[in-house]
């Protein structure tokens, strides 16, 4: 899929590298298309390294997507420099007025805090209650996901004893639902997180569906019955070396974390780890795009208005 991004934008030479059609914004206006618009709240705090990470897998369709970057306004980013966030993001109220096909809202390193102590609650709740209207379908991703469950539907997250990470294996419960086409019975998925959501809290809600859980990690894949919310518990935008990093930084730190599930060979953390879960996550963004973005949204985004009001 070409994806339409500002013509310097960091992420670019790092795809096109990996042979992944970006397209710039002088050469994307003159093909007669309207592209799909998808807009990404990037509350991750390596903004870049997560823009990379996301383009890459919205890359693997013959669309056009046109991708907005949106931060948050009510704080300030201490990781990506000034520079940057000005040249290529916005804020909530420059696009507020406008609509999208599809939005993602990424994850947090801020699960361990109530929703409402975290500083941009507020503000993300004012996103989540415009995406009704002005979105037609929201991928959720880690504590992105936790925020959409209790935001909507008032589930709860949980403290765990110790921090999930590593890459865990998960079954696929209907295999016939649109997100879960091509996939195998079994696949992997990395996590990253303090907390979770549990299963019977989910279940009351007659609008959700588990589609995919693991033994250890947990319910992972969560969709509502009319495909507008997609929550994805893991992180299957992550690189191969993203868990290490952070394990890393984890153990400068003095945190003294475990180290990653099934992830290092033979838990030698100096070994390369595998990739055993890049081709999953491609497929669940290329399904997620293609059954809930391109085949359910009209061609005049406006209509989405009337869509949503009757």
């Amino acid at each position: 899929m070409p994806i339409k991004v500002q013509a310097d934008l960091p992420a670019i030479k790092v795809l096109e590298s990996e042979n992944i059609f970006v397209m710039p914004e002088d050469v994307a206006v003159r093909q007669d298309i309207r592209p799909l618009k998808i807009v990404i709240l990037n509350l991750m705090p390596t903004k870049i390294e997560t823009e990379t990470q996301l383009l890459r897998l919205l890359g693997n369709s013959p669309l056009q997507i046109e991708v907005e970057l949106l931060q948050t306004a009510t704080h300030e980013s201490k990781n990506t420099s000034t520079v940057h966030l000005t040249k290529f993001y916005k804020v909530f109220d420059e696009i507020k007025n406008q609509r999208f096909d599809g939005m993602i809202i990424t994850g947090a390193p801020v699960e361990l805090m109530e929703f409402e102590d975290v500083d941009y609650w507020e503000e993300l709740s004012e996103i989540m209650e415009w995406s009704k209207h002005n979105v037609y379908s929201t991928f959720h991703i880690c504590w992105g996901a936790q925020a959409g469950l209790y935001y909507h539907y008032k589930i709860p997250k949980y403290n765990m004893e110790y921090k999930l990470s590593g890459i865990f294996q998960h079954r696929v419960l209907n295999t016939n639902h649109p997100l879960m086409r091509g996939f195998d019975d079994r696949f992997m998925l990395p996590h990253s997180r303090y907390t979770s959501v549990y299963r019977k809290d989910i279940q009351e809600h007659p609008d959700l569906e588990i589609l995919a859980t693991s033994r250890m990690a947990g319910v992972s894949v969560v969709c509502s019955k009319d495909g507008r919310k997609i929550f994805v518990m893991g992180h299957g935008e992550y690189d191969r070396n993203t868990l290490a990093d952070e394990y890393f930084r984890d153990v400068k730190k003095g945190i003294d974390p475990e180290i990653p599930y099934n992830y290092f060979p033979e838990d030698d953390i100096h070994a390369t780890p595998p990739l055993t879960w890049r081709s999953n996550a491609t497929m669940l963004f290329a399904n997620w795009l293609n059954y809930y973005v391109y085949q359910r949204t009209p061609y005049d985004l406006e209509d989405l208005k009337k869509m949503f009001e009757n």
